[in-house]
């Protein structure tokens, strides 16, 4: 009988590469830990904000309502306070609601100071009768809360909300240079078209990452 031949496999004491391995790992941890340490802030919160900010300043500028200019924007911010926060809780519902409340808490952390004292300034000068620094008021610390509150946000965004942030402070000093009846441009300039601009980028600059 012919005899059968068995191949046995040779072993061999080389190394593995693991070049593309390594790389691929890495690239999966650093996006892991950027997801878990910030915040994706989506691009349509901003839209409906400022679509909000735009309506607010449209009903200040009617002169029957121009006397009730303060109650306006402060019911505005109530509303997009609270439409921007439901957009951000439906993205922390799509992307997992554990790994989101840690960025979400640091970024409230950044951005509440500044408007919990924007709320309190609002008070002393209503009281005060100086009611003409408060459009100022509002937008530079405004932009200060976002200044802050960008440091914890994605990396593809930082720098557009950063920018925001920064136009915000600048039109608050401008604010202050303008007279009373220009509160209306000035903060629709703000609180309007600020957010729907840097909205629509944001939304841009997310789906292209």
């Amino acid at each position: 009988m012919p005899r059968r031949s068995t191949m046995v496999p040779m072993r061999t004491d080389a190394p593995v590469p693991i070049d593309s391995r390594a790389l691929g790992t890495l690239t999966y941890i650093r996006a892991s830990i950027e997801s878990s340490s910030s915040l994706a802030v989506p691009g349509m919160a901003g839209i409906v904000m400022g679509s909000i900010g735009l309506l607010a300043a449209a009903l200040a500028s009617i002169p029957a309502f121009a006397a009730r200019w303060l109650e306006i924007w402060l019911l505005a911010a109530v509303a997009a306070l609270l439409l921007g926060g439901a957009l951000m809780a439906r993205q922390a519902a799509q992307h997992g609601q554990t790994r989101y409340l840690g960025p979400a808490r640091r970024f409230l952390l950044c951005l509440c100071p500044a408007l919990l004292a924007g709320a309190a300034l609002t008070s002393v000068m209503w009281q005060a009768g100086t009611t003409q620094l408060i459009p100022g008021t509002w937008l530079m610390l405004y932009g200060c809360a976002v200044l802050s509150a960008s440091t914890v946000t994605a990396a593809v965004t930082m720098r557009l909300i950063a920018t925001m942030g920064a136009l915000f402070v600048l039109l608050g000093l401008l604010a202050f240079q303008l007279p009373l009846t220009s509160n209306a441009l000035v903060l629709g300039a703000g609180f309007g078209v600020l957010h729907i601009l840097f909205g629509i980028l944001m939304g841009r600059a997310s789906r292209g990452d």
